[in-house]
């Protein structure tokens, strides 16, 4: 068959159309092709990625987060060891007063002191005030409600041993308060008293309180020292006895006074 000249310019046309519509038809199909194969590969490494990042995401966070704790920790070991001491300070003031209202530093010169150690067995304590703080072995020590406690031992530069009135190897000069008779306070350990040297004569009672004389120049006149618990009589001794307990309690003894000087 032949074509004239106008209708194989058309046919010409019409070829090329066609084979422009093929070719991107087909690059369509292998673009859609492409995606297809590479979206599931694509999804992975995306994934993967996530995953990776993730750990080194909370690996910071947690760096980040132990950081903060740290601070914390410390910010909260700062404020309570200000706590500490402020209710340190709260109790020397509170022992301050209480011995201003028995206007104590009018017959003493006191030096305050805490107790860091107490040891039951021996009857002494640890305080945390030495020779740097004017202390000197035999110096007594007392409560703020004037209670005798013991006196100086062993001195440090910033401590002391103190042994406790109850301690074995402590003995001294007192009085009955109430009928003005002397006799002698011993220590039996395990924080009791033993009263000794009472004349037979003398009437004596439970609850009767004791204190301190100037005999023998150990202690001050006038500090109380403890209380009759007991009286133990014997028809072959000259002499009455008495099982005492202490006026202070080595339980709650934080804070202690050093009679550095008295009148």
């Amino acid at each position: 068959m032949k074509f004239s000249p106008q209708k194989r310019k058309i046919f010409i046309i019409a070829i090329g159309v066609l084979i422009i519509i093929s070719l991107l038809f087909t690059q369509q199909k292998i673009k859609n092709f492409f995606y297809f194969v590479s979206s599931p590969i694509q999804k992975s490494l995306w994934q993967l990625g996530k995953k990776i990042s993730t750990p080194i995401e909370l690996a910071f966070e947690m760096k980040e987060l132990k950081k903060r704790a740290e601070e914390l920790s410390l910010s909260n070991q700062n404020l309570l060891s200000e706590i500490a001491q402020l209710q340190a300070l709260k109790t020397e003031n509170k022992s301050l007063r209480k011995a201003l209202e028995l206007d104590l530093k009018k017959d003493f010169q006191l030096a305050l002191a805490e107790v860091i150690g107490k040891n039951i067995l021996k009857d002494t304590l640890v305080i945390n005030k030495g020779l740097l703080n004017g202390v000197l072995e035999g110096m007594p020590v007392i409560n703020e409600g004037k209670v005798l406690i013991g006196k100086i031992a062993d001195v440090s530069e910033n401590f002391s041993n103190v042994i406790l009135i109850s301690n074995r190897e402590s003995s001294f000069d007192v009085k009955i308060q109430s009928i003005e008779v002397n006799g002698l306070i011993k220590g039996k350990g395990d924080f009791q008293l033993f009263l000794d040297l009472i004349p037979e004569n003398q009437e004596i009672q439970e609850g009767d309180l004791i204190i301190t004389t100037a005999l023998g120049g150990i202690f001050p006149k006038g500090i109380l020292v403890g209380k009759i618990q007991k009286i133990l009589r014997s028809d072959i001794k000259p002499f009455q006895q008495a099982e005492v307990s202490p006026l202070f309690d080595i339980t709650k003894l934080e804070i202690v006074l050093i009679i550095t000087n008295y009148k």
